[in-house]
């Protein structure tokens, strides 16, 4: 059980990174909830979900036909470390409360979901680290992988929405420091992740000789 519980933990713990950090698509919902609230807001967080189950298809896809390559998949590891250590990097040396977004009224989601599926991020992210990370959790059980889904888009999600409602609430809240210490922290949670994958990219390439 405990095995298990790792996968949702690692779940959340990266939902809510990928979900605050800052990037096109967090802007583009501040922008959407500054300008015609949080509904509009809403629209865009909720996104994801749409453009994440075509680019985890083709990633469990590919990926599948490598899973007997270890060396190959310890690669892919180390190209997912080195992702997390310039997402870290770029939190901690955010500044935020800058960036604005020039767009029209209407079409918030229609826009979250074409932002998305033009971002490099999420195609990284799902071969490089999500896709790896399922494939290891289907390895302990259906469940992992399930509560590391769960985890991920739960935190990623919610906490998207959550920043369209703490908007939409406080506009200050954005230019604050607390937002800014958040976004730190998540990018020393983030290095820290890139650590154990450089350790696990290690075993795979020497377990392949």
């Amino acid at each position: 059980m405990a095995g298990v519980l790792e996968f949702l933990v690692s779940g959340i713990i990266l939902g809510l990174a990928e979900g605050i950090s800052p990037g096109p698509l967090i802007t583009l919902i501040i922008s959407e909830t500054l300008k015609y609230g949080k509904k509009e807001g809403i629209k865009v967080a909720v996104s994801p979900i749409i453009t994440d189950s075509t680019i985890i298809l083709l990633a469990l896809f590919v990926l599948s036909n490598l899973a007997k390559y270890n060396l190959v998949i310890g690669v892919i590891s180390l190209f997912g470390a080195c992702y997390l250590v310039y997402l870290g990097l770029e939190n901690i040396r955010a500044r935020t409360g800058t960036s604005e977004v020039a767009i029209s009224k209407g079409g918030a989601f229609k826009r979250g979901i074409i932002t998305n599926l033009l971002s490099p991020y999420a195609y990284v992210f799902w071969f490089s680290i999500g896709g790896p990370m399922i494939f290891e959790g289907l390895s302990v059980s259906f469940s992992a992988a399930a509560l590391f889904l769960l985890g991920f888009y739960g935190l990623l999600i919610g906490s998207k929405v959550a920043v369209a409602f703490i908007v939409d609430k406080s506009k200050s809240f954005i230019k604050s420091k607390y937002y800014s210490y958040i976004i730190r922290a998540l990018g020393v949670v983030l290095i820290s992740f890139a650590v154990l994958f450089v350790i696990e990219a290690l075993r795979l390439i020497q377990s392949s000789f």
